[in-house]
């Protein structure tokens, strides 16, 4: 599988894809929530715009939550090395080439267009980040060309026939590198191309910047756009401190009560931008004393801290604790060695893409080892697989522990700020309160 025959069926790349995706969809995240599936529809021709905020992750986003073999575009000097360029293009990724590749090498570029065709026709399904390079902001940035110049060229080329259509998708991490997070997939309805056909054929120029915006637009529909700089990292706050409860909810999806927030947000600033201040400046003074006293919002947000639980959630720690030792096999394997090599990456949102590709590299190598140990050790062999098998799940849990021990840690915190009377936590959650029932309030705006 290489360049020239990328369109095509793979048996490899399905077996590579298939376990891939259940590395991705069931250990790294530990929920994917999509939405819109009914908007694909396999036998069109079509282009996926996703935001790009998150590096690899936002093509993976986009590969493992729906059927198909789609191709990818990617920046060319990736390519550079032979060996690395055939692996790209086993992963169906293909080269676009830039000024800064050198002007002699946009020639490739047409013979990158014919393929593009070839997939289109194939009904493969082409994948396209217009926002051409990632940044980890909430916020859709402006779109390149590009991806439109793709689908008018294409169409022109082959007289209008393909009725190409781009399908404007929309990416929601609850955590942009942590593991075991909630990752949120929508896809929207489809663009007609051929809405612009007859713009195209008067002005090619118009036609472009108005797909352009026309996509710009439906994809900040089906994501978390916080349009303001100034005002970012308060709203961006707001979100966890109103709707990180509601992280895990299907219906509706935390992307969508995030939509709704700075929704309100926005229109509280144009009709009351003294109350609107108020609110953000209140966001970030209780992100900073939360900080300092080590308090979560989750802790902030109960209105009790029993002794009771906390001394019963002590207990379940400790009962637990054999389990524990046995997950850190897997979260020592495919958690800890991953970091040796994260710690020295600056760019942070590179950190989610080495740590799932590093972590499913490793489970390549250790999981068969470990099937071999435990066969091995354990007799009947039925037993073995079971020890085997109790790894990864023992893993998770042993994730979820720590989780446990350190809420529990935070609410023996909060019951010595209790007991000691301490003002700056009194103070503390008396804002908290204060600035949720000004965020409820504008329901009625």
């Amino acid at each position: 599988m290489g360049r020239q025959d990328i369109e095509k069926y793979s048996a490899g790349y399905a077996l590579l894809k298939s376990v891939l995706a259940f590395w991705h969809n069931n250990i790294f995240y530990r929920k994917i929530i999509v939405v819109g599936r009914e908007n694909i529809d396999p036998d069109q021709s079509l282009i996926f715009a996703p935001n790009h905020q998150n590096a690899l992750m936002d093509a993976l986003a986009v590969l493992f939550t729906h059927k198909g073999q789609p191709v990818f575009l990617a920046r060319a000097d990736i390519f550079k090395r032979k060996a690395v360029a055939s692996f790209l293009y086993f992963l169906k990724i293909l080269p676009v080439y830039r000024i800064r590749d050198g002007f002699s090498s946009l020639k490739e570029n047409d013979d990158i267009f014919l393929k593009t065709i070839d997939v289109l026709k194939n009904k493969n399904g082409l994948v396209i980040l217009p926002e051409g390079d990632h940044a980890g902001f909430r916020r859709l940035r402006q779109l390149k060309k590009g991806i439109c110049r793709v689908a008018f060229q294409a169409d022109e080329a082959t007289s209008f026939s393909l009725k190409i259509k781009i399908i404007p998708v929309g990416i929601e991490y609850s955590h942009y590198t942590r593991l075991r997070q909630v990752l949120t997939v929508v896809y929207g309805r489809p663009i007609e191309v051929s809405e612009f056909h007859q713009i195209y054929t008067e002005s090619p120029e118009k036609a472009l910047n108005e797909l352009r915006s026309r996509l710009s637009e439906e994809i900040k529909r089906l994501m978390v756009h916080i349009e303001s700089k100034e005002d970012y990292e308060a709203i961006d706050e707001l979100r966890s401190i109103v709707n990180e409860p509601y992280s895990d909810d299907v219906k509706p999806p935390k992307l969508f009560r995030d939509r709704l927030l700075i929704q309100r947000l926005n229109k509280l600033r144009e009709k009351n931008p003294e109350s609107f201040r108020r609110i953000c400046e209140l966001s970030l003074d209780i992100k900073k004393e939360a900080g300092d006293l080590y308090v979560s919002y989750r802790l902030l947000r109960k209105k009790k801290h029993p002794l009771g639980w906390l001394i019963a959630g002590v207990a379940a720690l400790i009962a637990a604790f054999p389990v524990w030792l046995f997950g850190n096999i897997f979260t020592l394997t495919f958690v800890a060695l991953p970091e040796l090599q994260i710690r020295k990456t600056k760019d942070p949102q590179f950190h989610s893409s080495l740590r799932y590709g590093l972590s499913a590299a490793l489970a390549f190598i250790f999981l068969p080892l470990y099937l071999i140990i435990a066969m091995i050790v354990f007799h009947p062999w039925w037993l073995g697989l079971l020890v085997f098998i109790s790894i990864p799940v023992a893993g998770i849990f042993a994730w979820n522990y720590n989780i446990l021990f350190r809420r529990i840690v935070g609410g023996f915190t909060v019951k010595r700020y209790q007991w000691t009377r301490n003002e700056r936590y009194a103070e503390l959650k008396s804002e908290f309160d204060k600035l949720l029932s000004m965020l409820s309030g504008l329901k009625d705006e």
